[in-house]
């Protein structure tokens, strides 16, 4: 998920910001010249994560569970036990690159056995082109693909340009894991191969058409990229040679359970040529779905209808099967103007796909005039699968499991329009901090209570850095939205409340992303006593450890700087658990995008109801800060 970025100078224990969320800035030099010299991600003091861990569970537990891990908490910091975990990560954060990426890795994803698809994987919406028909299709995927290949010339001469904060050069590596790998399914636990490390690294992408799969070639025989031309010439035989729409949809055995793929994938591959297939698939440097187009709607309900196409690909009948989830990267071009990209989410964050995208579109929009070559392009090789009967089973198991998945997911796009970072920047308030507590009073308001909530930090100022959790809802958050439904309250007491949950939305932010926040390093000591194979510290056990990790709302801040404002992109992910709602939000100058899900099978979530509660909330809020601001004139 898409993180908030900001930085200061490093220091130990809990530390206080000294300004608002940066941005990140961008100087053009050798992508890894500061690689080697980043900082180790941290170990926090013990005392520290147990004294924030308290204070997370104050505003979500009753106090006598609060009172019964505080108990826990003293017995794990004085026993002996937290002490001789603590002692082990401090040695395992020396002996390592990065104590916490390998097991977060596994923990997350890989371990992982829910579907990619919806539970794991975001969707990302581009701004709908104006194509109609298959020739734009066409000429806009030729385009993409020129784009996607520019942007890999830079990965491979490593001149991408660096990424600072604060004056701080950022990790690079993830730029590296996007390109040329695959997830793998296992019986227990799944792998990602990385074919862009080695020697003879991917010359191929696969597109898919009508659910049957292609190799494209799209470099010339002296490593030259093909040209838009030359692609778009590719592309139509491709097209042209996947006219029947009978075929198998192979592709949506990668939308299954872990375990179900797991077992289908290893009878799938049994077979040599379907062996061969898959590893072509599992090898290329991307994936292109040529999508056909789907069942039109209202322009109000557009936004919603793709990015629960871009997230799921709309079911069995529709773009599903035209999918190989597995994938790194899906770039999706719809016939009918829809595009954007759906991603496997275990090898790396949102930001490096948000900067991908940002230069596909820039790249998009200079109009080339290379000459092509004239020579003869071999035809795009199809790749054959021999469908078993035991395999026929799997596909059909798949398209139900992938109706059920598809008519469960709710999704809402909220266009915000009535404004954007501009008030709450007015007011000298963090505009991410600002949506959050926006977030936090729609729910207060739905549910009159609140909830556990994750909002995505990254860590990439340490070495191999992946992220960590900002706890949204505070002590100061609760006692903002109460104060909001209170009507003894007054207005300016309100606004205090307003200023003091945001500025300690800011402290925790900033926590985060220096390393001190309490989730990852809660993660590191139960993953340690696990593979110590001492008994699970109690305060793992608790009921109050089960509430907090149960995130009802699940929250990231899309940064998508997709060319100025003037590009509007919408990036959506599936709830994290099954009575929770999934928000991803883009903060624009005098606008905000909201994409909202939750699971239809749960009575108590709806995501249109919850995206008119965040509206109803945002337009009070900026009422609040106005009237406060105008009675202070008076």
């Amino acid at each position: 998920m898409l993180a908030v970025l900001g930085r200061a100078t490093l220091r130990t224990g809990a530390v206080k910001p000294r300004l608002l969320v940066r941005p990140v800035t961008q100087i053009p030099e050798r992508s890894l010249v500061h690689q080697e010299g980043l900082p180790k991600l941290p170990v926090p003091p013990l005392k520290q994560t147990c004294e924030g861990y308290l204070a997370a569970l104050e505003p979500i537990v009753s106090a006598e569970e609060l009172d019964h891990t505080r108990k826990l908490v003293g017995e794990f910091l004085n026993g002996g036990v937290g002490e001789r975990l603590q002692k082990g990560l401090e040695r395992r954060a020396r002996k390592t690159e990065n104590w916490l990426s390998e097991w977060w890795m596994q923990s997350a994803y890989l371990d992982c056995r829910m579907p990619v698809a919806v539970y794991t994987s975001p969707g990302v919406v581009l701004p709908r082109m104006h194509f109609q028909d298959r020739q734009g299709q066409m000429r806009f995927a030729a385009k993409l693909i020129a784009g996607v290949l520019d942007f890999k010339k830079k990965i491979d001469s490593e001149t991408l340009p660096v990424e600072y904060l604060s004056g701080k050069p950022l990790c690079m590596d993830q730029y590296y894991q996007i390109l040329s790998s695959c997830r793998i399914p296992g019986p227990k636990r799944d792998t990602v191969v990385n074919y862009a490390i080695g020697k003879i690294s991917s010359t191929h992408i696969t597109v898919v058409h009508n659910f049957q799969f292609f190799v494209l070639d799209v470099y010339n025989s002296d490593g030259t990229p093909l040209t838009v031309d030359q692609l778009h010439m590719q592309l139509e035989k491709i097209w042209n040679s996947s006219l029947q729409t009978n075929k198998e949809p192979i592709g949506i055995l990668t939308s299954q359970h872990r375990n179900t793929w797991g077992k289908a994938y290893n009878n799938l591959i049994k077979d040599k040529t379907n062996k061969e297939s898959v590893r072509a698939i599992q090898k290329s440097i991307f994936t292109v779905c040529l999508d056909a187009p789907m069942p039109r709607v209202s322009d109000e309900k557009y936004q919603s209808r793709v990015a629960a196409q871009m997230l799921h690909g709309g079911g069995a009948r529709w773009n599903s099967g035209n999918r190989w989830f597995d994938k790194t990267l899906q770039f999706i071009v719809g016939e009918d103007g829809t595009c954007g990209l759906v991603y496997e989410h275990a090898p790396a964050e949102g930001p490096p796909i948000v900067f991908l995208i940002d230069y596909v579109v820039k790249y998009m929009q200079r109009i080339e005039m290379v000459r092509s070559p004239m020579v003869p392009l071999a035809m795009p090789q199809k790749l054959r699968f021999n469908i078993t009967p035991e395999v026929k089973r799997d596909i059909e198991k798949a398209k139900q499991n992938m109706n059920i998945m598809v008519h469960d997911l709710d999704v809402k796009v909220l266009m915000f329009s009535h404004f954007g970072k501009n008030v709450p920047k007015k007011h000298q308030l963090s505009p991410d901090a600002f949506v959050q507590m926006a977030l936090q009073l729609a729910y207060y308001r739905m549910y009159g209570t609140c909830c556990s909530t994750y909002e995505s930090a990254s860590l990439r100022m340490f070495k191999y850095g992946r992220t960590d959790v900002i706890r949204v809802t505070t002590v100061d958050s609760l006692n903002f939205v109460q104060a909001m439904q209170d009507p003894a309250k007054q207005p300016s007491e309100r606004v205090l409340l307003l200023q003091k949950a945001t500025q300690t939305h800011k402290n925790n932010t900033y926590n985060a992303i220096h390393g001190q926040a309490i989730d990852r390093h809660l993660l590191g000591l139960k993953m340690l006593s696990i593979e110590d194979l001492t008994s699970m510290p109690e305060i793992f056990m608790d009921t109050s450890f089960a509430v907090a990790q149960h995130y009802n709302l699940s929250t990231s801040q899309a940064c998508l700087r997709c060319v100025g404002s003037k590009t509007d992109c919408v990036m959506c992910f599936g709830p994290m658990v099954p009575d929770g709602y999934g928000v991803c939000y883009n903060p624009m100058e005098e606008h905000i995008n909201v994409a909202i899900t939750a699971f239809n099978s749960c009575e108590e979530t709806n995501a249109a109801r919850f995206a008119q509660a965040v509206e109803g909330a945002l337009l009070d809020m900026r009422a609040l800060l106005e009237d406060a601001a105008a009675t202070a004139q008076q």
